[in-house]
């Protein structure tokens, strides 16, 4: 009996031991905190062909066929856009003119924009603002700054107000819908429709007038452009994308179709029904 008693302390000596350890030997297993993982910057590159090029509603390409190439980059919210449009063989239209720069005809290099951007999200807002240079060779080159709201729901309803500082002081608005349908594994259609609203604020938006025999109405305002969409996003692998779709473009308005005998009321062309159709190849990293 003695001797059990004498090997207890001995033993819940031994097992304290093992229990309580020094300051510094528990400093040296507290766990290391794992650093975040580093944020990349992702992208895409894109190559479009399609019938028509179409924006806001005008028709800038006429029985032809347009390449646009794109490369966007982006890193903690910012990013940089470049954009580009070449005509396969230009001819005009009742707002593009290639014949004036001795391009009627030709294969065009008409356009390199650039945009930069920051976005921030708050739960399911999206908040976007930025900077657009419009590098047009059609007409005179242009910068707008813009905003747009996005709020994460089954339509995505997305606002954006755009304000020309330059060449064609004025304000767009855009209020926009997009929803994706799965259809079969990676496989969506994609529908989409938006409406647009312009106000000209400079000399350049005076309307045309019978009386006069030119520009010097009220200032082009009102409902301008509409468009709906569909298509398809098909992924080829887990970098690049196949998206073929269709639009139709026609104007919100009298005014914006308006002509007087057959000359446009508005001074950069007078909206028709357009349909556009064509695809993107997309390479995303």
């Amino acid at each position: 009996m003695c001797a059990v008693f004498l090997l207890c302390p001995i033993i819940a000596t031994g097992l304290f031991a093992e229990e309580v350890k020094p300051p510094e030997a528990k400093v040296a297993e507290a766990k290391v905190p794992e650093k975040a993982p580093e944020e990349k910057a992702t992208g895409s590159v894109a190559f479009g062909v399609f019938n028509k090029y179409v924006f806001r509603g005008y028709e800038l390409s006429r029985d032809s066929v347009v390449v646009q190439p794109a490369v966007t980059v982006s890193y903690k919210g910012f990013s940089v856009t470049y954009w580009g449009n070449i005509d396969s063989d230009a001819h005009d239209t009742h707002s593009y003119f290639p014949s004036g720069h001795d391009k009627d005809g030709e294969k065009w290099f008409n356009e390199s924009d650039l945009t930069l951007s920051y976005s921030r999200s708050f739960d399911k807002l999206s908040l976007t603002g930025g900077y657009i240079y419009y590098g047009t060779k059609y007409t005179e080159e242009t910068e707008e700054l813009f905003i747009s709201a996005m709020y994460d729901i089954l339509t995505k309803p997305t606002l954006a107000i755009y304000q020309d500082i330059t060449s064609y002081p004025g304000t767009y608005i855009n209020l926009s819908f997009s929803h994706s349908v799965p259809l079969y594994r990676d496989i969506t259609l994609d529908l989409g429709a938006s409406a647009g609203y312009f106000i000209g604020k400079g000399k350049y938006w005076r309307t045309y007038e019978r009386s006069t025999g030119d520009y010097t109405g009220s200032k082009y305002d009102g409902f301008h452009d509409g468009m709906v969409k569909a298509g398809f996003t098909i992924p080829l692998t887990k970098s690049i994308s196949f998206q073929p779709f269709g639009q139709y473009w026609f104007p919100l308005s009298g005014d914006a179709e308006r002509k007087v005998g057959n000359v446009s009321y508005n001074p950069n062309g007078y909206l028709g029904t357009v349909f556009v159709g064509g695809a993107n190849f997309t390479f995303s990293f």
